[in-house]
This record gives C-alpha cells, sequence and structure tokens, in this order.
C-alpha cells in the first residue's frame, strides 16, 4: 500500500504511526543499553542536537497541519461557489427561449443532487458512477444553453451561457481542491524525523521505562491522526458537507 493510500484512512496512519515511533523508543532504548550507555561527557551535547530534532519536528507537523487546513477550507469555499453559481443560472434561465429554459432548469436540479451526491459518497465505486453522471448532464446543459444562443446570437443569451460556463468551472475548481493533498513525500518526512526523534530519546534515557515512553508517540500520532482527518475529503471525520448545497436543492423544490 503506498504512502497516498495509506494517509487516505486516518485510522490506520494512527495505528502506524503509534506503534513505528514506539518501537524505535524501544530499539534506541536497547541500542544504547548494548553499547553499555551514553558517556556523560558527549551527554550535553546530545541533548542539544535532540532538542533541534524535536524542535524541526515540531516545526514540519505545525506546517503540516496549517497546509491540510488551508485544503479543507478551500474545498468548503469551493462548495459555497459552485452552489452560488448553479443558484444563479438557475435564474439566468428565464433569459433563454423555451423549451430550452424549461430543460435547464430540470437539469440543474439533477446536476444539484449529483453534486450533493459528490460530496457524502464514499464508495469509488459509486463516485466513479457520480461522476460519469455528471460528465453527462454538464454535455446535456451546456448543449441547451448555447445552441439558442448560437442560433440567434445576442447580449441576453450570451448572459445565460457565460452562467453555464461559470457553473461548469466551478466543478472542475472544486475537484482540484479535493484532488490538492499533503504530498506523499512530506508525510514519509514526517514520519522519517518523528521515528528518528523516539529512537535518540531512548538512547538518551539511562532505562527504558514503557509507559513514560509511549506520550510521545501517543502525541505524534494524534497530530499525525488530525492532519490526516482533515486532509482526506472522504474518510475522514472532519468533512466538507454540502450545505449550501444542501439549502440550494431545497429553494428549488418551491420555484
Amino acid at each position: 500500500m503506498s504512502a497516498e493510500n495509506i494517509v487516505n484512512h486516518p485510522r490506520l496512519v494512527f495505528v502506524i504511526a503509534f506503534v513505528l515511533i514506539w518501537l524505535a523508543g524501544w530499539i534506541g532504548a536497547k541500542l544504547s543499553m548494548r553499547l553499555h550507555g551514553m558517556k556523560e561527557d558527549i551527554r550535553t551535547d546530545f541533548g542539544v542536537v535532540l532538542g533541534a530534532v524535536l524542535t524541526l519536528l515540531g516545526l514540519i507537523i505545525g506546517f503540516s497541519f496549517s497546509m491540510a487546513v488551508s485544503r479543507y477550507d478551500l474545498r468548503k469555499n469551493y462548495e459555497e461557489a459552485e452552489a452560488n453559481a448553479i443558484g444563479t443560472e438557475y435564474v439566468r434561465a428565464d433569459l433563454l427561449p423555451e423549451p430550452n429554459a424549461s430543460q435547464v432548469r430540470v437539469l440543474l436540479k439533477q446536476y444539484t443532487d449529483l453534486r450533493i451526491q459528490f460530496y457524502e459518497v464514499r464508495d469509488e465505486d459509486e463516485l466513479r458512477r457520480i461522476d460519469a453522471d455528471t460528465a453527462r448532464v454538464q454535455g446535456e446543459l451546456w448543449t441547451a444553453a448555447s445552441r439558442p444562443a448560437m442560433g440567434q446570437p445576442n447580449p441576453v443569451a450570451a448572459l445565460a451561457v457565460a452562467g453555464m460556463n461559470d457553473v461548469l468551472n466551478s466543478q472542475g475548481y472544486t475537484q482540484a481542491a479535493w484532488w490538492n493533498r499533503i504530498p506523499g513525500a512530506a508525510w514519509m518526512l514526517m514520519f522519517a524525523i518523528a521515528v528518528f526523534c523516539n529512537a535518540m530519546l531512548g538512547y538518551e534515557a539511562k532505562r527504558f521505562e514503557p509507559r513514560l515512553f509511549t506520550v510521545l508517540p501517543l502525541v505524534i500520532a494524534v497530530s499525525f491522526f488530525l492532519i490526516a482527518d482533515i486532509d482526506s475529503p472522504r474518510r475522514g471525520m472532519i468533512r466538507v458537507h454540502a450545505q449550501n448545497m444542501e439549502s440550494l436543492r431545497t429553494g428549488l423544490k418551491y420555484v
């Protein structure tokens, strides 16, 4: 399983992080015992290096958390923008002649339902079906809006076509935001530094106390879990809900 697949499962990230980091501390302590401990004349210098590495780990975790939150906010903003674009185009459908106007309204209702499903689905097969249906409805929407504009070009019809273009573009922006994740290389770097830090702690310790050496792995594992959860649009507990889409769909029922 690749790093990209692992971080799609926040609970798995927590378990792997905790086990690896705790084992690193245990291995460091065993290595220290085998080498008869650390000499006192280098313990101070070793502590300085350990403090610097722990600081680096804290900074990387902080930056990664900030990246995950910014991507979560971006997904929320695009969900709002997409709902606004659909609602605006629904109103602009009045600028099209019949029967195109009625067709656009019906298709926009179907399209809104598909977009809500996109935010809620977790199954990959179901997601592929939704993507295929979305692409099909997008093609029908564009045809319904652009055909009368090409037949009788005028500024009013162009406004409706421009609105439809915004609807299609907003879906692309949303999809790009969902694909924009913390890189797998960054996750590997965080794991490597965390494992190295706890191994150094175990090596520095005069005696390995399992309960005490559980604290740092637990804290780091929780931090990794939170970052992975926020950065996982479908698998995490902290997810973007289509609140604006659902509100729009409720409003369209009465129009």
